[in-house]
């Protein structure tokens, strides 16, 4: 029985982020057309599902990230392991200026389709948002 490969899975996976966008563009393009009630109903269901979600994820990696800082200072503290700060500092310095660059240089187009779908769909941002905020206050 053959195994599939690299280059099909990455093919697969290719497909499926395919679909996903499509489905995503699809279902955008269909709020505008749909009446108010129903875009202010769709943003508040979705909105509160995306902050509760957030609010379970943000909690959970947040535990899991102090956790893992903790257990490296008790073990840092104990004499299990020596710790080289001042090179794990210049990592994460490395990291932040480059994911700013990255951020900086790619955030005014994905900004502006934000701003162009806020636009096109009010009640379905305003819905949005007070469910986000009732997603987050919920968890």
């Amino acid at each position: 029985m053959a195994r599939p490969g690299k280059e099909d899975a990455s093919e697969d996976a290719k497909k499926i982020v395919d679909d996903a966008k499509n489905f995503i563009e699809k279902a955008i393009s269909d709020i505008g057309k749909t009446s108010a009630t129903k875009q202010l109903i769709l943003g508040t269901a979705s909105g509160w599902i995306t902050g509760f979600i957030s609010m379970k994820i943000g909690k959970f990696a947040a535990v899991g990230l102090g956790g893992s800082v903790i257990l490296l200072h008790i073990a840092s503290q104990k004499g299990y392991i020596d710790i080289n700060w001042d090179k794990i500092n210049k990592k994460v310095d490395k990291i932040t200026d480059k994911i700013e660059k990255e951020a900086t240089g790619q955030s005014p187009d994905w900004f502006e389709k934000v701003m162009l779908f806020v636009r096109n769909n009010s009640y379905y941002s305003a819905g949005f948002t007070g469910g986000f905020f009732f997603g987050i206050a919920s968890s």
